[in-house]
């Protein structure tokens, strides 16, 4: 993504299209970006949004899922003390009552 007003590269040969998100609520922002067209056919196909909003907002809850996943990696080890907590899964041999 680039911010509003910037233009692709001359030598670039994609083609992009201007993805305004429009909002009415104080904890929205509207953003205008330029987006690779194919690129953006595929995340929307990829995540199954229905409009483009909702595959730029799915988009960003992915990456910040993803960063929070590697911030909390980034701590293991980090807790000598640490004891193993045990899987709260059943084993596979164990089958539950009413199945």
């Amino acid at each position: 993504f680039s911010d509003a007003g910037s233009t692709p590269a001359a030598s670039t040969n994609f083609s992009h299209s201007q993805i305004a998100i429009l909002v009415w609520h104080d904890r929205f922002m509207k953003k205008t970006f330029n987006v690779d067209d194919e690129l953006f056919k595929e995340a929307k196909a990829a995540c199954g949004a229905t409009t483009d909003a909702d595959t730029v907002r799915m988009g960003l809850e992915a990456l910040m899922r993803h960063a929070a996943y590697d911030r909390l990696r980034a701590l293991r080890g980090a807790e000598p003390r640490a004891q193993d907590i045990p899987g709260r899964r059943e084993s596979a041999t164990v089958k539950r009552k009413g199945r």
